[in-house]
């Protein structure tokens, strides 16, 4: 078993070093897929090994789908540019590749980041997701928004994948605001509709689930923080789509913010 791994990039040169080295004694191939990056990422890239494809960004599955018709072998570890591999996701990932058989797919856990804090409540861990899979038997959804392996027939592998997910609150909620743009798009494109009561319905209905089902209250300043946010997400995401309804928010300038 080979392994062809798959990094999407956009002016990620403060990260991509750190996730090339953690693949390097796993995988056989790194290939960075880079949307037009206008920092030093595809030349740090370049020098550690990866071979480079450039692609303008065509949304998540199918930007992540760039590497099948690149890739050497038929296994792919897909992993964004802030992820790392720790030491016992790497065993795990060798002793994998001796095996005589195969499901379609691994998943991993992956601890999540704010800073140097490991959120461990929110639904942030285990989050568990599928990173290592055939190509022959599957891929990534192809949507716009956050896309994910779909398979049936996989195996949950030993170690975690770290996720340095936001620098501090500040990058939080940015974030917060460009995801809840490609929420109102999502919907809209599943022909969802929004009414008045739907933002604050939607605020409420997040911050339950963040702060009390998934134990929010456990983490401190930062379950607070991040429960906060994903109501103002949820929020946002329906204020945008009736926006949109009422027609005053161009739709196709979402996926720009």
């Amino acid at each position: 078993m080979k392994i062809t791994a798959n990094i999407i990039t956009l002016n990620e040169q403060h990260n991509i070093e750190e996730c090339i080295n953690s693949l390097k004694d796993v995988c056989d191939e790194i290939i960075v897929v880079d949307s037009n990056s206008s920092d030093e990422t595809v030349a740090i890239a370049l020098s550690l090994g990866a071979k480079i494809v450039l692609q303008e960004y065509l949304g998540d599955g199918f930007q992540k789908n760039v590497v099948l018709k690149h890739a050497a072998f038929e296994w792919i570890l897909s992993i964004d540019a802030d992820e790392r591999l720790d030491d016992e996701m790497r065993d795990s990932i060798k002793k994998v590749k001796e095996a005589d058989s195969h499901p379609e797919a691994y998943s991993f856990k992956r601890k999540n980041y704010i800073g140097d804090r490991w959120i461990k409540y929110c639904g942030w861990y285990p989050d568990e997701c599928i990173r290592l899979y055939n190509k022959n038997a599957t891929k990534f959804k192809e949507v716009m928004g956050h896309s994910s392996v779909e398979s049936k027939d996989v195996k949950l592998l030993d170690g975690n994948i770290i996720h340095y997910s936001y620098k501090n609150y500040h990058d939080l909620l940015n974030k917060t605001n460009r995801f809840s743009s490609r929420g109102a798009k999502m919907l809209l494109e599943k022909g969802k509709k929004a009414n008045g009561f739907s933002p604050f319905l939607h605020f409420i209905s997040a911050f339950f689930r963040k702060y009390f089902l998934q134990r929010g209250f456990m983490q401190g300043v930062d379950g607070l923080t991040i429960s906060l946010t994903a109501s103002i997400n949820s929020y946002m995401k329906y204020a945008k789509l009736l926006e949109i309804q009422r027609g005053t928010n161009n739709s196709n300038s979402i996926w720009e913010q």
